[in-house]
């Protein structure tokens, strides 16, 4: 199987997609439009849920999860990720996606390449695609320290 190197960024026409391509395009779109209502819509709204990527841990459930994306929405900060290298790996009730994304993190005067290995997985759940797990990486230790403390800095809440 060879990757798919043709980005995902929520821009393609769905259309006569699969509906595993349509489920992630339907989540780049919800997420670098800032949409919460799609984003909330692509994934599974059950406690099984889980999510792990370089600056928020592991998240479980959809309270925790929708908060994530709520901070990153809401926040100063712009995020913008396309989905590219990737394979699909599909069952009758499940599929998932490996692959890498590339894109841009930036507040105020700092910007920040970025370039996450992600795993995404998919559960059919009443004829519908549906989120169950995300995890997000990222290899260099450098850019993830920079990452990590512009995130950190400047989009967290004080606590």
């Amino acid at each position: 199987m060879l990757p798919e190197q043709t980005p995902i960024t929520g821009r393609e026409d769905i259309k006569g997609a699969p509906p595993p391509l349509r489920a992630l395009i339907e989540f780049y779109d919800a997420f670098n439009n800032r949409d919460m209502a799609k984003m909330s819509n692509n994934w599974a709204r059950t406690a099984e849920i889980s999510m792990d990527n370089p600056v928020g841990g592991i998240k479980r459930g959809w309270e925790e999860i929708g908060a994530v994306y709520e901070l990153i929405f809401n926040g100063p900060a712009r995020v913008y990720v396309e989905f590219y290298d990737y394979t699909l790996h599909e069952t009758d009730r499940m599929f998932y996606a490996v692959g890498r994304e590339r894109g841009r993190f930036s507040i105020g005067e700092t910007a920040i390449d970025l370039a996450i290995r992600t795993t995404r997985i998919y559960k059919l759940i009443d004829g519908h695609w549906r989120q169950v797990h995300h995890h997000g990486s990222i290899d260099d230790p450098e850019a993830l320290a920079r990452y990590q403390s512009a995130v950190s800095k400047r989009t967290r809440p004080s606590v």
